[in-house]
């Protein structure tokens, strides 16, 4: 007899439909997995075995024979385990092989046929709902996969004996709720930044606008320190938005409880790490630091201590907003648009340009340090700014700061701007960060004045035509502070403030 169950592949973010077929008829007995299993499916044998013999059940003394069609589609992962033994289960007619047509299924088996976690299961739900069928997961994903859709069949069952009852009838399994996660406590607050408050400017206009930024300045000067409270200032994330960010959480296995949370992410990798860990990839191409941070931030910290190959590698996904991970027989796009906020020392010793030092090694220090960065890779940030040390003032003083409550009150503002001004041009992007080059020069048309201005100091920095656009579009967020609808002369001088000068020759 042969049994059909309906279970999913991932390619990126996306569920593909695979059919488990199972086949028990006469011949030497086996168990056999076919259709391009990896060892972790390959394997899954064995957890079935087990798990259908606590459950109760025996294997008959005939061959089993299982197909994962597409047979040309690689199978990865221990979300197999429950199709195939359900599979199984309706070959031998322990239960009713109707009872599993209307259903896509996954869940990794336990060998006393408990149900543990997976990976991916939103984007599974998100591909049943798409058949119009509904979803048998684990108990512990039901949550996550609730989000779908309010009206979808879910099954979350915490054991084989819990779904083989359901279905006779003995046990009803309720459906399970969406979960959201709390907002975290004690969020950083810009309150507790003493000074700086050229830098606190600089960061309410990157969030305003999405644009990337770049911190300069030695050690101890509160870098890191702003650049955790940026979230702090951004909008929550949109219901969209919210539901891309925890697609590719659900790929990532990073979902806790099934819990989804309507925070922008804030993703901060060690600088040892590698081109496969920051884009993508590795044995299952699975999702890098750039996708997780997607509708978030990216902060680079020590940004010259990243391997140069590895800070390159983000050139493109800064640039077009998505990941594309090509191997020779495996191609996976994963979305990636971010907002990258880097920091750096501006040279080795940490002190080139700061008042009563001097370096041992010269400008060779700043020089050598700063070459780490490609020319193409600044080009891409929109915000380099200098961060002085703080004084003993600045930090004995008794003057409180404006807390992120009022600045994220002024972003809100400013990015309703732009996505109004977005939706009248009928463009899908959501900042001024993200706006292509077609309407740019439409929506930043700056005055005359303005424009004789930006003209000459386009000639004296040598602008490209990426930073020509970029400055365009950080005088625009300006602007949107401002409630300008105009961008002005002194929108584009600040805007080209920010943009400045080559590294080495700010830090000389």
């Amino acid at each position: 007899m042969v049994s059909r169950v309906t279970t999913v592949a991932f390619q990126g973010i996306e569920a593909v439909p695979v059919d488990v077929q199972v086949h028990v008829g006469p011949g030497m007995v086996a168990f056999t997995i076919v259709g391009l299993p990896d060892k972790a499916v390959a394997e899954s044998r064995e957890r079935v075995r087990a798990a259908l013999s606590a459950s109760g059940l025996a294997l008959p003394a005939k061959r089993v024979t299982v197909n994962l069609a597409p047979a040309d589609l690689p199978k990865e992962g221990s979300h197999y385990d429950l199709p195939i033994a359900l599979g199984v289960m309706a070959a031998i007619g322990a239960i009713p092989a109707e009872f599993l047509e209307n259903y896509v299924i996954l869940g990794e088996l336990a060998l006393d046929g408990t149900l543990a976690p997976v990976a991916g299961v939103l984007p599974a739900a998100m591909s049943a709902n798409a058949l119009e069928k509904g979803l048998i997961c684990p108990f512990e994903c039901g949550g996550e996969a609730a989000w779908a859709d309010g009206e979808m069949d879910i099954l979350a069952p915490r054991s084989l004996i819990q779904l083989a009852n359901h279905f006779k009838g003995t046990q009803v399994l309720s459906r399970p709720a969406a979960k959201l996660r709390g907002d975290p406590v004690g969020i950083p607050d810009l309150a507790d930044v003493k000074g700086q408050e050229s830098a606190k400017r600089a960061l309410e206009i990157a969030a305003a606008g999405g644009h990337n930024l770049l911190m300069v300045g030695p050690p101890g000067s509160g870098k890191s320190m702003l650049a955790s409270r940026l979230p702090s200032i951004l909008p929550p994330l949109t219901p969209r938005e919210l539901l891309e960010v925890s697609m590719i959480a659900s790929l990532a296995g990073e979902l806790a409880d099934g819990k989804l949370s309507d925070r922008r992410p804030f993703r901060a990798p060690h600088h040892s790490a590698s081109m496969a860990a920051l884009v993508g990839g590795g044995l299952r191409a699975k999702p890098g630091e750039v996708s997780l941070a997607h509708n978030g931030v990216l902060f680079l910290d020590e940004l010259p201590e990243f391997n140069p190959q590895v800070l390159d590698s983000l050139r493109q996904p800064l640039e077009t907003g998505e990941a594309i991970i090509a191997r020779a027989n495996h191609r996976v796009t994963y979305p990636a648009r971010i907002q990258m906020v880097a920091a750096m020392n501006p040279c080795r010793c940490g002190h080139a340009g700061e008042p009563g030092h001097q370096c041992r090694r010269g400008e060779r220090c700043v020089t050598e340090y700063q070459a780490r960065i490609s020319g193409p890779f600044l080009d891409r940030i929109d915000l380099r700014i200098e961060v002085p040390a703080v004084t003993a003032a600045d930090l004995i003083g008794p003057a409180e700061s404006e807390p992120s409550s009022e600045v994220a009150k002024r972003v809100l503002v400013a990015r309703k701007l732009q996505e109004q001004r977005f939706f009248d041009l009928g463009v899908a992007a959501r900042t001024n960060a993200q706006a292509p080059a077609s309407v740019v020069e439409k929506m930043a048309q700056p005055d005359d004045k303005g424009l004789a201005f930006l003209r000459e100091a386009a000639e004296t920095l040598q602008l490209s035509a990426r930073g020509y656009h970029r400055v365009l579009k950080l005088a625009r967020t300006l602007a949107d502070l401002d409630g300008l609808e105009t961008v002005a002369r002194i929108h584009l001088a600040e805007a080209l403030s920010y943009r400045g000068q080559d590294l080495s020759r700010r830090a000389a």
